[in-house]
Order: structure tokens, then sequence, then C-alpha cells
């Protein structure tokens, strides 16, 4: 079977094997309280560690970002004052305005204020052109354009202007964890921000599921719109075992992942016109992600391609074609993971030199 370049490399078995996992970890801790409706040793004990790894005061495990972040916005603008109350500023290719059928304005009456381009990360004057707002949310690192991320000198300007123009700035952290400036903590990151989100099965490989965290009130009221919108489930013990244990085992991990990415685009922009890559987003990688743009005759020839080079040369180059972008053109995602670890330069570099089109 042919190794992904992309995640963790999880194979047809791979669901099995995390709920075995998680079943082996019960066994060996019976004792363990597990949750009950958001309560219980377990889960309080992991939203603990966690708000203690980001440095924030409070957290709360949720089902969902899709769930979470909206939340934050709606307890950020109801303690808004003045005509900006329902502005809420975002990216325009946020999750929240692509992906999750507006609900900060059909749940939660609020209004966007678009902040900048597609293409790249806003910036403080996009924030200090957009009038007061209730609350702003930046993503890091960007998903939609290949993870891309505001300078640290940037992103500090941010946080200064959001909050002299009186809103909250949260965190849409679904891939945090791979956000790195110049090594600095987690904790160092959140603290530019009011509130923060983080997902467990992005980048960390887990069953699903999110945390929201903040200062204390605001976790507060965010545990009450959960329970309106049907969030507090019975028992969610297994995805946040899961959440527990992998967290530990690929936190770790990130630096490597990273340093793979850097490689890998270095590797990719040096075969740039003589094979079937044509361009990298951005260049060189910003987190462990990146945007590649591939050029042939149909993406059905590239996905033929691509699964000639896997036959032969043991590497699944991408998962899957994201979009057309151009003529001959189209665009795939690759996010690192533990299956690039397993990948030596040798057997890469051949890959690379056969996705190509003769």
């Amino acid at each position: 079977m042919a190794c992904d370049l992309a995640g963790h490399g999880a194979g047809p078995g791979a669901a099995a094997a995390e709920l075995e996992r998680v079943a082996g970890w019960l066994r060996a801790h019976p004792t363990q309280e597990l949750d009950v409706y958001g309560r219980g040793a377990l889960v309080e004990t992991f939203e603990a560690r966690v708000a203690e790894l980001l440095g924030v005061e409070a957290a709360r495990w949720m089902p969902s970002g899709c769930m979470a972040q909206p939340i934050a916005l709606r307890v950020w603008s109801d303690r808004a004052a003045g005509s900006h109350k329902r502005r809420i500023g975002l990216h325009p290719t946020s999750h929240l305005e692509l992906h999750e059928c507006t609900s900060y304005a059909r749940l939660h009456g609020l209004e966007k204020v678009t902040l900048g381009a597609a293409d790249a990360p806003f910036d403080a004057t996009h924030i200090e052109a957009a009038g007061d707002l209730a609350a702003v949310v930046l993503e890091l690192p960007t998903r939609e354009i290949g993870g891309q991320v505001p300078s640290w000198e940037e992103l500090v300007k941010i946080s200064e202007a959001v909050r002299a123009g009186g809103g909250r700035l949260h965190l849409d952290g679904a891939r945090l964890w791979q956000t790195m400036y110049d090594n600095k903590p987690l904790a160092e990151i959140c603290a530019l921000f009011d509130s923060v989100y983080v997902s467990f099965y992005k980048d960390i490989g887990a069953l699903p599921g999110a945390m929201l965290l903040g200062p204390r009130e605001f976790i507060d009221e965010a545990v009450v719109w959960q329970r309106r919108q049907g969030g507090t489930l019975y028992s969610a013990h297994a995805n946040i075992v899961s959440a527990m244990l992998n967290l530990e085992d690929r936190l770790p991990r990130m630096f490597e992942y990273r340093a793979k990415a850097l490689a890998v685009a270095s590797a990719i922009r040096s075969r740039l016109g003589r094979t079937a890559f044509h361009s990298i987003t951005p260049d060189p990688p910003h987190a462990s992600m990146l945007h590649l743009v591939l050029k042939g005759p149909s993406q059905a020839e590239l996905e033929a391609l691509r699964d000639k080079v896997a036959l032969e040369h043991g590497i699944r180059i991408f998962s899957r074609i994201r979009a057309e972008v151009g003529d001959g053109l189209w665009y795939t995602e690759i996010s690192f993971g533990d299956a690039c670890l397993r990948i030596d330069d040798a057997q890469l570099v051949a890959a690379l030199d056969a996705f190509k089109f003769e």
C-alpha cells in the first residue's frame, strides 16, 4: 500500500484502531469518573489541561467548532454596546462564512463585515477601516489560503487595533497546533486574543471534538448557549479520551511536521516547470501545510498520474483535487502529519521526479 504524503496515514482499519485504543485506556482506568452532561473529572481535567497549555483561564468541551465559534461571537456581541453591537469582522475565506451556512447571522443575528482580500491575511489597516466591531475572527493559520499567517508584528498590531475599537479578538485555532512564531509558546500567541477555539481532529487526529477557551464569565455564558443549541451531550467520553491521548502523542511532533513541510516545498520548488507541479502557496510554507497548484490536461489525468506514481514509488502525493483554478490548473492541499515522517528522502525525490506527463 502506498504511503500518503499528507495526514497521519490513516488506513482502512484506522477507525477501529482508534476506538480500540480508547477502549484500552478506559479498561486501564476503571475508576475514572466519566463526563455526564459536560461535567465530571474526565472532561474537567482535560479542559484544565488545555486551558493551562494555552494560558487561558477557562475552557469548555464542545462537539464542534461550528457550534463553538458562533457562540463565542454571540457572547462577545451581547456584551458590546452601541451601534456596532452586532457587527463582526471576518476574512473572506473564514470557515464561518464558507462552510457553516451563515449560522452567525441565521441563529445569532450577527452582521458580517469583510476584512481584507481573499488571497492574503487581513491586517490592522483593515480593522481600522471597518469601523467599530463587536468581535473579529482571525484564523491561524488561514486554511483556505494555504496556511498563511500574518507576521508576529502584524498580529500584535491587529490585536491592538481590535481592542482600541472596543472589540474582542477571537482566534479560530482549528489548526493552531501547527502555528509557529519563532518557537513562541502557544500561550504567548493566545495572549493576544480574548477567546480561542481549537479542534482535536484537525492536526491532532483524534475523534471529533473541540474546545472553546476564554475568561471564566465568558465560558459560563457559552455553556448556556451550548445547551440552548443542543450541544450538551449526555456523554462524550470516547471523543475526550481520544483527544487527550492524541494531543499528548502529536503535539510534540509539530516541529517535525513543519520541518518536513519546508523540505517537501523546497524539493517541489526545484521541480516547478519540469513536472506537473505548477506553484506552491505560500512559498515557503508558514505552517505544516501548503497548497499546490498542479498543471495537466484534466483532473482525471492528474489523478491517474498520482495513482501511477503511488503504484511505482509508494507515495500518494495528494488525496484529492479541491478545485480548478485556471486553464489546465488545479489545486490541492497537503497538511503534513505522521505519514510524511515515514518517507525517506530518496523515495520522496523519486516520486516527485516521476510526477510528470511524458
